[in-house]
């Protein structure tokens, strides 16, 4: 499975003016588009999972995941903060680049952990690239993985 192949433009946020960690749940629960309950019951999930160890992973990325009955397919939300925002990463660093990860409880549990780690390769290799400083658009976004997966 190909990032570049599940990310959505309308998914991508590359200026999120959230600052706090329950601002950013709530901007990238935004971009799933879901009704307003909806919205509200991901973000209490998200921050619930929060809870249980951050999602930061370091080097200035987070992976916000979660399983909900809310959606009925896996989807990818994606947002950049130019200043950076406090996650309780693992080195302690602020984040910059964000991934959404959601999944409904039933179905392919493969599937799930599959898109998972595509991302977390991904995020991977954009901590340490330049260019992802550069891009404008979601579309140039999706380009630059498309780049990375070769």
């Amino acid at each position: 499975m190909k990032l570049s192949e599940i990310l959505a433009p309308r998914r991508i946020a590359l200026d999120l003016k959230a600052k706090t960690k329950d601002e950013v749940l709530e901007e990238l629960v935004r971009l799933l588009r879901l009704s307003s309950p909806a919205r509200k019951t991901l973000v209490k999930t998200l921050l619930a999972r929060e809870e249980l160890g951050s999602t930061g992973v370091g080097n200035g990325v987070a992976i916000p995941h979660c399983r909900s009955l809310v959606v009925s397919k896996v989807l990818v939300a994606v947002g950049r903060s130019k200043r950076g925002i406090s996650f309780k990463s693992p080195d302690g660093k602020r984040v910059f680049l964000f991934f959404l990860i959601v999944a409904p409880p039933v179905g392919d549990p493969g599937e799930y952990l599959v898109v998972l780690g595509t991302v977390a390769q991904a995020a991977k290799i954009l901590a340490k690239d330049r260019r992802i400083k550069k891009v404008k658009t979601p579309r140039e976004f999706i380009k630059l993985i498309k780049e990375i997966e070769k």
